[in-house]
Parts: structure tokens; C-alpha cells; sequence
């Protein structure tokens, strides 16, 4: 997790948005965004074909729970709808209930994922829901992108406001 340093009063003729902007703790669009970073492992993954036909992508449903540790402390559990292509390749999109720990602050957020897997590596997006904190993550927004392979346990990281 980030960690913001004390701040020192504004030198003589400095505005505290001047002192901010030497800290690089604000930019021109605004406060700075903190950074969590921790390591997810799968726990449980169950998937199961929903629609699928020759000459059809085939159409699936996975039920996946995680746990997270480093910056962010929980769990979390994943819906995904996933199209394979004939090569194998895919597109998927998700929904992940999170009941975690951010620093001293504890709550549960929802994620948005999507992404495609392509040549062995899963690349994802992903975006705190609008409204979904609860608890201390009340109001929290935030965003991240992996690009992971074949494994049970990966990075994460989540760029965020609280």
C-alpha cells in the first residue's frame, strides 16, 4: 500500500496545492490515487458449459473463490461467463464479491472484470462497481488490469479511492 508521508508546512510563498503537487501527492486532475498490491489464490473453481453446439462458441459458467493477501486481506468470490473459440481462445466477463481488509478498513466491494485468454495468459480489467462498498470501503472506487497464466496464485494489484 501506498504510504503518505507527514507533510510539511508550506514554505514562504507556497500554497499547500503547490507543496501537494512537490509531493506528487496530487496531479492536475486531482488527488493521487493509493495503490494496494497483493497476491490472489484460487481456492475453488467450478465450471460448467451452459451452451455449446458444433460450429458454436462454446458458452460456460464458472463459480470461482479466491482469497487474497498482501495490501488487501479476504476473500472473494467470482461469477464468470466465458465464450471459447474453436482455437481455444476466449472472452470472459465477471462479477467478484470481495469481503476484505484495505489497511485499517474493513468491508466488502464488488468488481467488474473482463477479458480475453489468449496464448496461455489471461489478461483482465477491472473496476470497483459504483455503490458497492459497504462497511469502512463505503465510497470506495478504484480500477487494476492483470495479465496472469496458468497457475492457482497471481499478483493484484487495485489502484484506489477511499
Amino acid at each position: 500500500m501506498t504510504r503518505v508521508p507527514l507533510l510539511r508546512a508550506p514554505y514562504p510563498g507556497a500554497s499547500w496545492r503547490q507543496l501537494l503537487l512537490e509531493e506528487e501527492l496530487l496531479t492536475t486532475e486531482g488527488i493521487m490515487k493509493q495503490t494496494a498490491k497483493a497476491h490472489f489464490a484460487i481456492k475453488h473453481w467450478d465450471e460448467q458449459p451452459y451452451s455449446e453446439g458444433q460450429d458454436l462458441p462454446k458458452l460456460t459458467r464458472a463459480s470461482v473463490t479466491k482469497t487474497l493477501t498482501g495490501d488487501i486481506e479476504g476473500e472473494g468470490h467470482a461469477e464468470y461467463l466465458m465464450m471459447y473459440r474453436g482455437d481455444g481462445s476466449a472472452a470472459f466477463v465477471g462479477l467478484e464479491r470481495v469481503r476484505a481488509k484495505i489497511g485499517n478498513k474493513t468491508g466488502t466491494f464488488v468488481l467488474r472484470r473482463t477479458g480475453v485468454f489468449e496464448n496461455g495468459q489471461a489478461k483482465e480489467t477491472y473496476t470497483v462497481v459504483s455503490g458497492s462498498g459497504t462497511g469502512d470501503l463505503r465510497g470506495l472506487e478504484g480500477e487494476g488490469k492483470t495479465a496472469v497464466g496458468h497457475g492457482m496464485e497471481h499478483p493484484f494489484e487495485l489502484s484506489y479511492d477511499l
